[in-house]
């Protein structure tokens, strides 16, 4: 999965939800999730300090399409107006962990109000 876009909120929003398609670098086919936890872990970028993690969701009648699910919660994006990443983490059935080279960018502002 690589992805050079950069995802932007406003803060305090609790949408839209991303969706994730988790694929093999080398043959572009989707990564099986059965049976697989899919996390991502929050920081500010520059930062070491992992603000939050949160499990991702993956639907469970169609896990051999590789899709993960970021469904946002209230207060995941309550955080200084700035740029942020994501890492994405996949702990398969057999326990191997398998992490995303690319994080995904995420730029929050302001919110008017």
């Amino acid at each position: 999965m690589a992805t050079l876009e950069t995802f932007k909120y406003v803060q305090g929003d609790t949408g839209p939800q991303l969706k994730l398609t988790l694929t093999d670098e080398d043959t572009g086919t989707a990564t099986d999730l059965t049976g697989a936890t899919v996390k991502m872990h929050f920081r500010a970028a520059g930062s070491t300090t992992v603000l939050y993690s949160k499990t991702l969701y993956v639907n469970p009648g169609t896990p051999t399409l590789g899709i993960a699910l970021v469904n946002w919660a209230t207060g995941e994006l309550d955080y200084a107006a700035g740029t942020y990443q994501g890492e994405i983490e996949i702990t398969k059935s057999t326990g191997q962990i398998e992490t995303i080279y690319d994080t995904i960018k995420f730029k929050i502002r302001e919110d008017f109000a």
